[in-house]
């Protein structure tokens, strides 16, 4: 299909990654050998990180990247999604402050989820009244001694999509062929599988990554990019002659060598790359298995605004590998800790994922959470109801050490290990500061220290009752 007239370009990118990572050798150590080829390193999701809080990471960046636009339309892709049966547009909408009347799609079950939620996202708009933001997030998995949980990393991008933007899309086609086993995950297993049959994953792959390039109408042989579906580091390049392309340009999107496989967001983390490196003519191929592929050629008309977070510099040994994918873990401890109803829950939202407090009408003191008696005259008012930037400064921190932690947050501190907690000063939109206590994440216990600038980002913050609640935490600004 080629471009037409009313179809939506790309406005703005944001891509993000785990800080840490675990090198190929820390397996090879482990296991004797490394099955996942050209897969230097991968990254390593946090304790408190999925594939919900790396899309609002990706997302939260795009926006910020486009001016923080309105959003009438929002799609979420993902392999991996926190839950096998919930919208999770929903709570990604609230954290981002998406209307709660914007359209919302869910693309899950294939690899291919990220190219599929950005097809969808070009068929429904331009929007009048706002942007479409399309975010694929994965974080895979696989048995520990298996090609797939070698090469397993993680990862999100985002893309905002208006009438107007530097980032056109010239062509796209897709292609579908029965090639049943190349990758699968069973009705409630967390572990990818494979057959394992190496030629069969090969032709799976080349072919059908082919059938959908070859419907294309440009010549992509003129590409300087090429973002493909990237299951380890090598499966691309021998798929180059198929596709039309040369080794160098599928290098020129490549992120696999460093973040592994990204599944649903592996393209689109690609793309992502490649619009930030200054990329003019980009072909973008990704692959399911079962198997089909999306084949996209983008242009560049200008520069493209784009925020990034990809550079991970906190290397980690492979037991505490496991020991952040909950394998070496007790679990959570018996009682579950101090109960708090997911209703009582829900009511914090606003302050929880978008920091709404309470100007004192009569003093002008801010109050988080907008209740009670105001901090500053302690009088009984009706607050003006305002939204906190999300920076401020370190006013108090502590340590959390190994079973100091309460018992909701213990199954958190089994994987992570220590974590500090903060009081701190967020700053008004106008002006003025509010205490609030957090938890803070991105950074080593112990690192922070009274008056250092943070920023608020979206992390998990325990499950109860099989239901995870999410809310803001503090980290060293730019999380890094």
């Amino acid at each position: 299909m080629t471009g037409d007239e009313g179809v939506p370009e790309i406005a703005a990118v944001g891509a993000y990654a785990p800080r840490f990572r675990i090198s190929a050798d820390e397996f090879a150590e482990a296991w004797g050998q490394f099955h996942a080829a050209g897969v230097n390193e991968k990254a390593v999701p946090d304790a408190d990180e999925d594939a919900l809080t790396m899309a609002y990471e990706a997302a939260t960046r795009a926006l910020d990247a486009a001016g923080n636009p309105d959003v009438s339309f929002l799609a979420f892709a993902s392999t991996t999604p926190p839950m096998a049966e919930e919208d999770v547009t929903a709570r990604l909408g609230g954290m981002l402050d998406v209307p709660s009347d914007a359209t919302r799609h869910v693309f899950t079950g294939s690899t291919r989820a990220g190219t599929r939620a950005f097809v969808a996202g070009l068929a429904a708009g331009p929007w009048d009244d706002g942007v479409g933001v399309v975010v694929a997030a994965d974080a895979p998995r696989g048995e520990p001694d298996s090609a797939e949980d070698h090469a397993a990393g993680a990862g999100a991008a985002a893309f905002v999509l208006a009438a107007d933007g530097p980032v056109s899309i010239r062509e796209r086609a897709e292609y579908a062929a029965e090639f049943p086993g190349t990758r699968f995950r069973a009705t409630g297993d967390e572990n990818v599988e494979g057959l394992g049959v190496t030629s069969y994953d090969r032709e799976a792959f080349s072919e059908t990554l082919a059938g959908a390039v070859g419907r294309l109408d440009a010549d992509v042989g003129d590409v300087d990019a090429a973002a493909v579906q990237a299951p380890n580091g090598k499966l691309p390049y021998r798929a180059a002659g198929a596709l039309g392309v040369g080794i160098d340009e599928i290098r020129a999107g490549a992120l696999v060598h460093e973040l592994g496989d990204t599944g649903a967001a592996s393209v689109p983390l690609s793309l992502a790359k490649s619009l930030a490196d200054g990329r003019e003519r980009i072909l973008a191929a990704s692959f399911g298995s079962g198997a089909g592929a999306d084949a996209l050629v983008l242009e560049t008309t200008a520069d493209v605004p784009v925020s990034t977070a990809l550079d991970g510099d906190e290397p980690v040994s492979y037991a505490e590998y496991l020991r952040l994918r909950g394998d070496l873990t007790s679990g959570p401890p018996s009682g579950g800790g101090a109960y708090v109803s997911v209703p009582s829950w829900r009511r914090t939202l606003d302050q929880r994922h978008r920091l709404l407090a309470g100007k004192c009408p009569d003093c002008g003191a801010l109050n988080f959470p907008p209740e009670g008696a105001c901090n500053g005259c302690h009088s009984l008012v009706e607050y003006e109801t305002v939204t906190l930037t999300g920076e401020g400064t370190v006013e108090a921190v502590t340590t959390i050490s190994q079973g100091g932690a309460p018992p909701e947050f213990a199954e958190q501190q089994a994987k992570s290990g220590d974590f500090d907690v903060a009081v701190v000063a967020l700053s008004g939109p106008d002006g003025g500061e509010a205490s609030v206590p957090a938890q803070v994440t991105g950074t080593a216990p112990g690192s922070l220290e009274i008056g250092d600038a943070v920023e608020t980002t979206m992390r998990r913050i325990y499950t109860q009752e099989g239901v995870t609640r999410y809310g803001f935490k503090i980290r060293p600004p730019d999380g890094l």
